[in-house]
């Protein structure tokens, strides 16, 4: 075992565990008195405990202990998120028997304990997103497309195919048709028996391109192409680039330097700014999704990952949409969530439309952003302080702000976060997207499904086949409900025809063929 420690001298280890149980529990105590103020929902308060706990343990690198632990063949607490000092409780106690009976005055914490931060979780899960499905224990949200505003039965056929929440983006539309969604909606609920969330999405300030200038009749960028970006309205020929393209936030310009980067389509075409001028910034593209590169449209992203924007969480077209929200939705969603300030923010337009009510309307904090991941427990504590709230992994624009190579381990910390303060997560971007639009799933994209079960709801684009989307992913989680909850795989019985040993037939039918 390649760790300080000897297998033969347990109190060494117990002596290590027990500083770590100590500075855990004072430095948890710290964080949380930092909190305590902000707090306002008194049912937050042990998840918010345990989430000091968590944080303070994760400062620690402990991977010696943790091998040490797993040799005696104890907890190795890698599944220590939702108890910690439980759990550091009861392997400090069964270490200490080990030890020869040192520390034996210590007592198990309640076995109940061991579970309470799960049934917190349940309880955060059950106010924002509903009762689960009986045949499986995570959510379906689905956004909806225009259709189902014309079409009195696309959302029934959803609800029979297992969505169990919807999404309405407030970037695209208008209150007329979210109006309509949401009759269809709560028909559905009658006719079907079934309850629906129903969750709106505000843009934030999300930059796309308003418009495009020209020369060339189809607009494809390849590497060593160079561009104009402007904030401007009216455009020309600036710089003398023969495409020029617009900003739908043109306050975001002024703060582009030469270095940072620009991608534009979710990461399909990446450029650089190599020069800043009055109208705008030069940018030469660096890589594209395609060899043949890539044509640009106008409501294509763009995301400026170097750049330090200081900007409001929360457009004027967004208050707009709040105005329609505060009075229809369950839930509303806030995209580029940077910190606790943004979250401040959010609940001011919830009271100035709600008062006393602002604290019944569920949150949901979208964090597509590296300060909103560092920031993520303050995020938390903030949002969950006050109202019922989750966190969505919009691993789209995530990957584009961190990249992708960082994505899966953001992801992860993320989930961990969130189970340490009983905070449901939803799992988003391109879940089952090829299936979405082509009917076939990746090989991928189901291994993606699957793991998708470990958060608390999945959230499906639109598309043409999206009711056959909507029935695999169900399908997965079915089964995927026995195996796997969160870290832990479920020891149970392995579901395939396993050979222990050779029939006595294989065996001669082997010594024959040598």
């Amino acid at each position: 075992m390649a760790n300080s420690y000897d297998l033969q001298e347990p109190q060494v280890l117990l002596d290590d565990l027990l500083a770590l149980r100590k500075d855990v529990y004072e430095e948890g105590q710290e964080i949380y008195n930092v909190w305590d103020n902000t707090i306002d929902r008194d049912e937050f308060r042990p998840s918010a405990l345990n989430m000091a706990y968590y944080m303070a343990l994760r400062r620690r690198n402990i991977v010696d202990i943790q091998e040490a632990l797993s040799a005696y063949g104890l907890s190795s607490l890698g599944r220590a998120e939702s108890r910690v000092m439980q759990n550091l409780d009861a392997v400090t106690q069964t270490l200490s028997m080990v030890a020869d009976g040192c520390g034996r005055e210590l007592d198990y914490a309640e076995f109940t304990d061991q579970y309470r931060g799960r049934e917190y979780l349940e309880a955060q899960s059950l106010e924002l997103f509903g009762q689960k499905p009986a045949e499986r224990d995570t959510h379906i949200m689905v956004t909806l497309p225009p259709e189902a505003a014309t079409d009195g039965k696309f959302i029934r056929r959803l609800i029979e195919a297992g969505t169990t929440c919807l999404r309405i983006n407030c970037a695209h539309d208008n209150p007329e048709v979210w109006m309509a969604m949401i009759r269809h909606a709560r028909k559905a609920e009658k006719d079907t028996g079934r309850s629906l969330k129903i969750c709106m999405d505000i843009a934030g300030p999300k930059t796309r391109i308003r418009q495009l200038l020209s020369a060339r009749q189809n607009p494809v960028v390849v590497p060593g192409d160079r561009l104009f970006l402007t904030g401007r309205t009216i455009l020309e020929n600036f710089a003398g680039c023969d495409l020029v393209i617009s900003c739908t936030l043109p306050e975001m310009i002024p703060y582009l330097m030469e270095g940072d980067h620009v991608y534009i389509d979710d990461g399909r075409v990446i450029g650089r700014v190599v020069e800043r001028q009055r109208a705008g910034v030069l940018v030469e593209i660096e890589k594209v999704l395609k060899e043949k590169g890539v044509r640009l449209k106008a409501e294509k992203g763009l995301n400026f990952p170097d750049a330090d924007i200081p900007i409001d969480i929360i457009t004027d077209q967004d208050r707009q949409a709040l105005d329609f929200i505060c009075q229809h939705a369950d839930m509303v969603a806030v995209s580029f969530v940077k910190d606790a300030r943004d979250m401040i923010l959010l609940q001011k337009e919830l009271e100035d439309r709600l008062g006393d009510r602002a604290g019944q309307m569920g949150v949901i904090a979208k964090i597509e952003t590296l300060s909103g991941v560092n920031n993520l427990p303050e995020i938390i504590v903030q949002g969950a302080g006050k109202n019922p709230f989750g966190v969505m992994i919009a691993r789209g624009d995530l990957a584009v702000e961190v990249g992708y190579i960082r994505l899966s381990e953001l992801q992860e910390e993320i989930l961990w976060i969130c189970e340490s303060g009983s905070i449901p997560v939803i799992w988003a971007t391109q879940v089952l997207e090829t299936m979405v639009k082509s009917g076939i799933p990746t090989r991928a994209e189901m291994t993606d499904a699957a793991s998708s079960r470990r958060a608390e709801c999945v959230m499906m684009n639109k598309g043409p086949h999206i009711f056959e989307a909507v029935e695999t992913l169900a399908a997965v989680h079915e089964r995927m409900m026995y195996n796997v909850s969160k870290k832990a795989a479920k020891l149970r019985a392995l579901n395939i025809a396993i050979k222990l040993w050779p029939d006595a037939d294989d065996l001669e039918d082997n010594r024959d063929s040598h």
